[in-house]
């Protein structure tokens, strides 16, 4: 996983530079009193150290939940907050990432033929939600093999013969023992795998977003719309934060791999930002270059959270044993639900 990531930002400063493409005479931004370079640059170092500190509060604040009994995975508010956490991961794909995509593909710097003859960020978002599931069937299969370990043919019976068992033996948690995998034991081992598969899939969509947000910052110097900006996008990244820090807690990885998701979540919209920083004086983030590739990012980026959040996400929450074996529960969760989502589309207002 930190692989990937560390090859998708590689990849962003490699073909960021492209987008230094002429940009139309209509398309060139009308300098007004809000743009100022010089009064921009320390409004946009504060934004880099205030984003990072607010999204390693947001991604870390649920990992250390086990240690509050009333915030224990096991019990049901856990399940709320999860549930809020959820809402504000589907309005992200649906408020700020899929109409800023709309935004710039339809965008009047880009040519008539074919930008605005064909839906083209409807049409990505699509096709990630479509790559999404299958890369999340597949994951779910990979690892689901890799963890049976051994399967065991045979087992002796008391009476001293023999009988055909095909039990899998799960050498990682029993040692060797030969009494095949109990099927709640089963069950629990098969929810972790598909846990663990969502938060790296879902950490891969939000560090793709952040990455791009961070770079319109960081390349904007409207000092105007900037403070305002760097607030709602230190809100945004600490709940969006909590909810992958709430998939990176089930999933219970080593204590490594949970520092590393973290650490990732947390510096790539910085990151962006310093880039967008050290472009600013070439990077036009209305040029066809800049606005193609942001907006095909943004639309991967859309499908791919709004299939995680719906149906990795809530679906398999609302859908599980816990919330079904109870109304009231439910009826919470629905609530929490439509909080998140209503608190991240207000948001949209100015992020």
């Amino acid at each position: 996983m930190a692989s990937l990531l560390s090859i998708f930002l590689i990849i962003i400063c490699i073909f960021t530079p492209q987008a230094l493409s002429v940009v139309p005479e209509e398309c060139k931004t009308e300098t007004d009193g809000c743009t100022n370079k010089e009064k921009a640059l320390p409004l946009k170092i504060i934004a880099i150290f205030s984003i990072l500190i607010a999204s390693i509060i947001g991604v870390c604040s649920p990992l250390f939940t086990r240690s509050v009994p009333a915030l224990n995975p096991e019990r049901s508010l856990f399940v709320i907050v999860k549930c809020f956490a959820s809402g504000i991961i589907l309005a992200t794909g649906f408020m700020h990432v899929l109409p800023d995509s709309f935004d710039m593909l339809t965008s009047k710097c880009l040519k008539e033929n074919p930008w605005h003859k064909f839906p083209f960020t409807g049409f990505v978002a699509m096709l990630s939600a479509i790559v999404t599931l299958i890369v999340d069937s597949v994951a779910t299969s990979i690892y689901s093999k890799k963890s049976n370990n051994e399967v065991i043919p045979e087992v002796a019976s008391p009476a001293g013969g023999r009988q055909q068992d095909m039990a899998v033996v799960n050498v990682g948690h029993f040692h060797g023992h030969h009494h095949g995998l109990k099927p709640a034991q089963g069950a629990v081992d098969q929810q972790l795998l598909r846990n663990r598969v969502i938060a790296m899939v879902l950490e891969l969509g939000i560090v793709v977003h952040s990455v791009v947000i961070g770079l319109s910052l960081g390349a904007s110097n409207n000092t105007c719309t900037i403070k305002g900006l760097v607030a709602a996008l230190c809100f945004h990244q600490m709940f969006e934060g909590m909810g992958l820090g709430g998939c990176i807690l089930q999933a219970e990885y080593k204590a490594m791999k949970k520092f590393t998701m973290a650490f990732f979540f947390s510096v790539t919209t910085p990151f962006g930002t310093a880039l967008g920083i050290a472009l600013s004086n070439t990077y036009k983030d209305n040029s066809p270059t800049a606005l193609i590739t942001e907006g095909l990012l943004n639309a991967s980026s859309a499908g791919l959270l709004i299939y995680m959040a719906l149906v990795d996400l809530l679906s398999a929450e609302f859908m599980g044993q816990k919330l079904q074996g109870s109304i009231k529960l439910q009826i919470k969760c629905y609530a929490a639900v439509l909080l998140g989502a209503g608190f991240m589309s207000l948001m949209a207002k100015w992020a």
